[in-house]
């Protein structure tokens, strides 16, 4: 068969598919739903997956390049191992011997943190925030500074003020449109001075600096925690250049802490930015194709929808399948017909669930940054919509295979007879 044949011939198949579909368009709507929905899915769980990674990436970089942080515990790489991380191995002598230059002669600044969370009381308001426990530094090193009042001091630090720092949500919880600096909060039955209000940040994705207290950690350990470790250290290193040095040295200092030779027995990791942002990618990039390949599921319910519909198809159109045979048509002809029939209808599910996923995805990153108060940025998925356009296609064709066959296996006179 010449070229010209053949391009005549899928013309004709492609033209006869599309009036089969155009002849029972509820069905063939209906059929394709599964479709529609899967990609659909597919496209907003990569779409929103990407913009949570790049708000909490962008939450860690604004932390600083130089800043390292301690925590107790082995490294997390399972869930044992998340779990031992709450342990009490960071202590005072801990943070005495990092902060000599002998020990960790680049580390310009170091802020031990205890963290939770307990009720704070204003007359008859009452919210609960985070309390973190730290030092002077904690401006500086979190890049968060009061738009009213002022931070703590060492000297506060140092003799266990009750001084508190509040967050913008927690001054509107307690104080509404009241001044809220030199006011007085009950946190666990001690009143603590308001000596700043923290400018407004939004919904952070590691900390919400608007639904924080700050007081000294001193403080916090004596009269709020009841503890005498850290929850964790924050060092910032003199430049970016001394990062890994200080590194090496805050692992030295601690294992001779510890009394610990083995590294791998270490009661303590040190992680940088460079490490968080690598391990929170892999995270958020493994739970998105997670999300993705469940959400895909539905894309295998759709195909076995589309072959339950293509064989009944073919069962109403056997006097069509044989009187085109009669009038020449061949096996592969019929077959190429209702294969052509069923990537149309996978394919058209696949364009239309593209476009629903992009429309929805922009809707809730509208939704997020008007009502969470989040840099929320909408990501086009480039590789999920080519993955769902050829995903879709090939499952129309695998799942066409069988109808298309059975079509093209039908006796012409045996189809002319078929009532």
């Amino acid at each position: 068969m010449s070229l010209s044949n053949k391009f005549m011939t899928l013309k004709y198949s492609l033209k006869t598919a599309f009036n089969g579909l155009r002849a029972n368009k509820s069905r063939s709507a209906l059929t394709i739903l599964g479709i529609v929905i899967g990609i659909t899915a597919i496209m907003m769980v990569m779409s929103l997956g990407q913009g949570a990674q790049d708000l909490i990436l962008g939450q860690i970089q604004g932390i600083g390049a130089k800043t390292i942080g301690i925590a107790p515990g082995r490294q997390p790489k399972g869930m044992m191992d998340a779990l031992a991380t709450f342990t009490d191995s960071l202590k005072q002598k801990d943070l005495e011997l990092l902060s000599s230059k002998a020990n960790v002669p680049h580390a310009a600044k170091i802020m031990p943190v205890v963290f939770g969370s307990e009720k704070a009381v204003f007359e008859n308001n009452a919210t609960r925030p985070t309390i973190f426990g730290v030092n002077d530094m904690f401006s500086e090193l979190y890049d968060v500074y009061p738009d009213q009042g002022r931070s703590m001091t060492e000297e506060e630090v140092r003799s266990y003020a009750d001084v508190v720092v509040i967050g913008s949500k927690i001054k509107e919880d307690l104080f509404g449109n009241q001044e809220a600096v030199n006011q007085k909060i009950k946190i666990k039955n001690r009143n603590f001075r308001v000596i700043g209000v923290l400018e407004k940040k939004g919904a952070g994705s590691l900390v919400n600096f608007d639904n924080v207290a700050v007081i000294p950690y001193t403080t916090a350990q004596q009269y709020i925690f009841g503890i005498k470790y850290f929850n964790r250290l924050a060092v910032e290193a003199d430049s970016e250049a001394n990062v890994a040095k200080t590194v090496e040295d805050i692992k030295i200092t601690l294992r001779n802490s510890h009394n610990i030779d083995d590294p791998e027995k270490d009661d303590f990791f040190v992680e940088t930015q460079a490490d968080a942002i690598k391990t929170v990618g892999t995270i958020t990039s493994v739970l998105t194709l997670f999300l993705a390949a469940v959400a895909a599921i539905s894309l295998i319910v759709g195909g076995v929808g589309i072959m339950n519909i293509m064989l009944v198809s073919v069962t109403e159109r056997t006097r069509e399948i044989g009187l085109r045979k009669a009038l020449g048509a061949t096996s592969k002809n019929i077959m190429l017909q209702f294969l052509l029939e069923s990537v149309g209808l996978t394919a058209t599910g696949g364009v239309i669930g593209i476009s629903l996923g992009v429309g929805l995805s922009i809707l809730v990153a509208l939704v997020i940054n008007k009502f969470a108060g989040l840099s929320w940025g909408y990501n086009f998925p480039v590789s999920a919509a080519l993955l769902g356009l050829g995903v879709s296609g090939l499952i129309g064709l695998v799942f066409g295979i069988y109808p298309a066959r059975q079509a093209a296996k039908k006796s012409p006179m045996e189809a002319l007879r078929y009532e």
